[in-house]
């Protein structure tokens, strides 16, 4: 006979039982009763009410004296007949202190001064632990101590409260003996024969949740860069194609005027590609301007002075930053017949052969905002970012001079990180230079302000992490990902 209809059975026989009392009844796991209950009741044969109560049991120091005796006894039985002195009852007995104090209050042991040094001996020629006879008993599951008792041993952790929760079952207004099967799917055989005419089926349950469905969740990321997208719109830019991941040196370096030797162009710092290692396809016109103004100078300046060689720029590379997009974008505007002022942004992904560390990863996310117009200087540069910074939420900003190939002046822009609690780096700005834009074929009036930052690192301070191997790569926690809140950066 199954459970539940055993449980419909003992109950016909009698006005209502408890769940605890048919565990014992039926021998079976408390839990195991609970869901038989569950499950006739959802079908109405019987009514289940929640009762707790409460119920005395050992505490894991309460089973070992009830095994080996009290504290006071066991203190009481290590005593030799001539006594011993009391550091040493201290010092090799266990739980000395309780049990010296217990049997002190007993009056099972006394303290001798009479011989000189102080000794302790036993006062009474035998004892009777009735701490442990007690113990045994409630072990046994008698409980008839008086309630000052019950909760001295409580005080001493000999004893532990614990609630017991049960249901009170009884017949429902569908009690019967056997269980009969309701249907739950309506079948086209049923309305095809008219079946479910005779068949009694399992009423919908409206108020159920249902299991949740597995969906996807957006990475912290993901969430920031929409921020950044939303921002960059609403200010009157327009989004760079940044999907070309394979840059070649020249438009990576060679057109940034950065020259051929810097430390930056070395394998430490850059992945060189091996298939292919090298393209052949630039605007020659525009190389050669380039070229010259890096080996001898023109527009001004007096460039490098050094052999500048082509094997180097046709070199493959992973991009190390996004001003490689913004440079193709500046020179397709030098195209133009007539200049019209033009602001641009991307946010995607760079290289660099860095080593890893909290702050730093050899695949991250950049940030770029390039604003090209007439006139414009290290004021304007200023006063957008200050606007920019400001719709992210960092108000605690510094800048710094800093050097790069391609601007002059630069500036290094750092945001407070409370989490680690010190200045980080986040971006890097400037206003490019003539020996960058003049060979592209811009008019000299016209000037470029840019700056990049990385996504990661504010990303970093807006979700309180302190380390960027907590948002990217295989340390991150996926449960952080799919219960983390909705960014809204400060506007």
């Amino acid at each position: 006979m199954e459970l539940n209809e055993r449980i419909l059975h003992y109950l016909e026989g009698c006005d209502n039982v408890d769940t605890l009392k048919l565990a014992s009844e039926f021998n079976e796991d408390h839990q195991k009763i609970v869901g038989a209950v569950k499950s006739i009741e959802a079908l109405e044969m019987v009514v289940s009410e929640p009762v707790k109560s409460i119920k005395w049991d050992l505490s894991d120091e309460g089973k070992l004296v009830a095994e080996k005796g009290s504290h006071e006894a066991v203190l009481y039985r290590s005593i030799p007949d001539e006594g011993i002195s009391q550091a040493e009852v201290m010092k090799t007995v266990p739980n000395a202190k309780v049990g010296f104090s217990k049997a002190m209050s007993a009056g099972w042991i006394i303290i001798d001064k009479s011989g000189g040094a102080p000794l302790v001996k036993r006062k009474v020629d035998s004892i009777t632990d009735t701490v442990q006879d007690h113990l045994n008993e409630i072990k046994k599951g008698i409980d008839n101590l008086p309630d000052n008792v019950r909760n001295e041993y409580k005080k001493r952790k000999l004893l532990q409260e614990i609630t017991v929760k049960s249901f009170l079952i009884s017949k429902g207004p569908q009690f019967a003996t056997s269980i009969k099967k309701l249907e739950t799917d309506l079948t086209s055989e049923m309305l095809l024969t008219g079946s479910w005419k005779q068949l009694e089926f399992k009423p919908y349950n409206f108020d159920a949740l249902g299991q949740p469905p597995e969906c996807g969740h957006l990475h912290p990321l993901l969430k920031v860069r929409s921020e950044f997208r939303e921002i960059f719109l609403e200010m009157g830019f327009s989004e760079m194609p940044t999907n070309q991941y394979v840059e070649s040196s020249f438009w990576n370096f060679d057109a940034l005027f950065q020259p051929q030797q810097h430390p930056a162009r070395d394998a430490h710092d850059t992945f060189f590609m091996t298939t292919p290692a090298n393209t052949t396809q630039f605007p020659m016109d525009y190389l050669e301007r380039v070229k010259k103004v890096h080996s001898e100078g023109g527009y001004g300046s007096q460039g490098y002075r050094y052999d500048w060689k082509i094997e180097e720029a046709q070199k493959n590379i992973l991009r190390t930053h996004t001003t490689a997009v913004s440079a193709r974008m500046l020179y397709k505007v030098a195209q133009q017949k007539e200049f019209t002022p033009q602001k641009y942004f991307s946010i995607d992904k760079v290289f660099r052969n860095e080593t890893l560390d909290a702050t730093h990863l050899a695949e991250f996310h950049q940030v770029e905002g390039v604003i090209a117009d007439l006139g414009l200087g290290l004021a304007d540069l200023i006063s957008v970012l200050d606007a920019f910074f400001k719709r992210l939420g960092f108000d605690q900003l510094q800048f710094k001079p800093a050097y790069n190939p391609y601007t002059e002046p630069s500036m290094e822009i750092f945001a407070y990180h409370t989490g680690l609690g010190k200045w980080i780096e986040i971006g890097n700005s400037g206003v490019f230079r003539p020996e960058m834009l003049l060979p592209m074929g811009l008019p000299e009036d016209v000037h470029v302000i840019a700056w990049g930052l990385s996504l990661e690192r504010p990303t970093m301070i807006k979700y309180g992490l302190n380390n960027i191997r907590d948002l990217v790569g295989p340390k991150v926690d996926l449960q952080m990902v799919q219960s983390n809140p909705i960014c809204r950066l400060d506007k």
